[in-house]
């Protein structure tokens, strides 16, 4: 049953997405993280203080996220069971971002060919979370192409994964750790120690479903005729570069197979910081790498609905 709650929500997201008018989960995780942390992140507390009521924030929000969610379905369930599911369905939709994921790179490599510099700047600037206003078109198109094969990772898989484990409410627990991660996990002195346990809950989350993002990149790129040896390669030797235990498989991975490097300085609020670089620098980046990108992720979502669809059938429970 959880295999086919997941392909409808898989194909509910690539077919509506998030529409703007519509109230996201994701926005009142937000709010409601906002507003703890407006609370319990004093500079007056101790570190340990602080790093103690982040702790908590975290494992409040997570848990809240779900039992809110398991509530929601459940009240849906005494009306009818067929609303149940669609809300079970619809929920988990919104924890993935197949769609939105896709049409991001889209707009920037669009925009960058028809508007300009300036305007793919402004583009990128709202799926990243780095400092954009200077960046130069190799940067800007670097920035694009770690971004989708980062959320790869916490955009699909990890999504996917935890749905069928435990259907929307567990699948709402790891959006709402991914979504501290994002607000309070940065390394900025603010977030230090507050953010710290947020920072390893959405670690722990995704250690899984990064590994297993690697493989189906690599079962995919295979079947794509691409270059698998040196994606393989820079995997072996890069990933661990990454300053996330997760985000580096899956960027060098994409790195190795374009043949392209990625990494290196970034300006985040001002602050300069240098990421390792991932992959040859054997040629410059260029605007059809977006592209190419773009059309790894599909590749890795269609092998992800042919494993539903196969889940689906029962065919591990026939005897031969």
């Amino acid at each position: 049953m959880n295999g086919e709650l997941v392909l409808a929500a898989l194909f509910v997201d690539r077919l509506i997405g998030d529409p703007k008018r519509w109230i996201h989960p994701v926005q009142i995780i937000g709010q409601l993280i906002s507003y703890l942390e407006a609370k319990w992140n004093r500079p007056a507390f101790s570190s340990g203080k602080r790093r103690w009521l982040g702790g908590f924030m975290a494992g409040l929000v997570v848990i809240a996220s779900a039992l809110i969610t398991w509530g929601i379905i459940l009240l849906a369930a005494r009306i009818s069971l067929i609303l149940a599911v669609v809300v079970n369905i619809w929920l988990i939709s919104t924890t993935i971002a197949w769609k939105g994921l896709i049409e991001a790179g889209q707009r920037v490599a669009i925009t960058l060919t028809n508007e300009g510099l300036e305007a793919a700047r402004n583009e990128v600037g709202m799926i990243v979370g780095r400092d954009t206003a200077n960046l130069s078109e190799k940067e800007v198109i670097r920035a694009t192409v770690e971004t989708l094969a980062e959320n790869l990772v916490d955009g699909i898989i990890a999504p996917v994964i935890y749905s069928l484990i435990g259907q929307a409410p567990l699948a709402m627990a790891y959006r709402a750790a991914n979504t501290l991660d994002s607000m309070v996990g940065y390394k900025r002195e603010r977030y230090r120690d507050f953010g710290f346990l947020s920072a390893k809950l959405d670690d722990a989350f995704n250690w899984i479903p990064a590994r297993v993002t690697g493989i189906f990149l690599l079962v995919v790129l295979f079947f794509m005729n691409k270059n698998v040896r040196s994606a393989y390669r820079v995997l072996v030797r890069d990933a661990r570069k990454h300053p996330s235990p997760n985000g580096g498989i899956p960027e060098a991975i994409v790195a190795g197979t374009l043949g392209v490097r990625l990494g290196g300085y970034n300006s985040y609020h001002g602050e300069i910081s240098f990421r390792d670089y991932l992959g040859d620098d054997t040629r410059p980046l260029r605007q059809e790498d977006i592209e190419q990108t773009r059309l790894i992720i599909n590749g890795v979502v269609v092998l992800v609905i042919l494993m539903l669809f196969l889940l689906g059938s029962g065919w591990w429970r026939l005897s031969f």
